[in-house]
């Protein structure tokens, strides 16, 4: 059922008391009330199309697109429905719709059509992430979940020589601080592969991690490692030969101390 517009007489009422009233009574009232003829999801995917291909991109077609949301176009939709436009209206026209898509759908998690065979959000998250990245995320880590705050995962990449694991990390999991001991040698090295992360030592400031960064961790310091807040985050962990080498599990990361990075 078609809401009634007041928007032409709160803008226009006065200064043009018939263009507001034809918006709102016969354009709004009649035209795009007659849902026998053509639904109200139709309506408003012919009207964004005819807009954007004029290039009329401004708040009123912000608020057609906000529309066509509320009247059932999904985030999958309007992608292919600008995609399939921007050959015929032109590349600029379609970058300037997708950036006011992209904010309108955001919150669209699962799209309608595609609800029964929907995977949970977060398993959806994870899919996503693990197509950018050139190593698997693996298994969850549940052999060492006592010492995560959040899901982690685990996938070997070398178990020969020396052993090379994924350590993936989903947004807002990190691993408590702990200790790399070793009499001789040892520690671990760091290879960022994907996302964002931190990375801090005992005493020190936080370091924020990108794909490409490195991190010596030398045997005997107090440290911690995991994911940004808003973000996965991958790294490769190398275990650097030793002697007598252990691990020592301490505390976690305090909330607030995480929060405020």
């Amino acid at each position: 059922m078609a809401v009634k517009q007041t928007a032409g007489r709160d803008q226009l009422g006065e200064f043009a008391p018939k263009f507001a009233e034809l918006n709102d009574d016969v354009l709004f009232g009649e035209v795009w009330s007659r849902e026998d003829a053509l639904s109200l999801r139709d309506r408003s995917l012919e009207t964004i199309v005819s807009l954007m291909s004029q290039g009329l991109i401004d708040s009123s077609f912000e608020y057609h697109l906000a529309t066509a949301k509320k009247n059932g176009i999904t985030k999958t939709e309007i992608a292919e429905i600008v995609t399939h436009a921007a050959f015929y209206m032109g590349w600029p026209k379609a970058w300037a719709v997708f950036r006011m898509a992209k904010e309108i759908w955001a919150d669209e998690n699962v799209e309608e059509n595609d609800k029964e065979n929907a995977i949970p959000t977060n398993d959806k998250g994870r899919a996503e992430y693990e197509r950018t990245l050139m190593f698997p995320i693996g298994n969850p880590n549940d052999g060492f979940a006592q010492f995560f705050i959040g899901q982690s995962y685990l996938a070997p990449v070398s178990t020969e020589q020396m052993p090379m694991f994924n350590v993936t990390f989903e947004p807002g999991c990190r691993n408590n601080w702990h200790i790399h001991h070793a009499d001789k040698g040892g520690g671990q090295i760091l290879i960022c592969v994907g996302g964002r992360g931190w990375y801090q030592e005992w005493g020190k400031p936080a370091r924020e991690l990108h794909p490409g960064d490195v991190v010596n961790i030398p045997a005997g310091v107090k440290h911690w490692h995991g994911a940004a807040s808003d973000s996965w985050f991958s790294h490769l962990a190398i275990e650097v030969e030793g002697e007598n080498t252990s691990n020592e599990w301490l505390e976690p990361v305090d909330d607030d101390q995480y929060k405020a990075l």
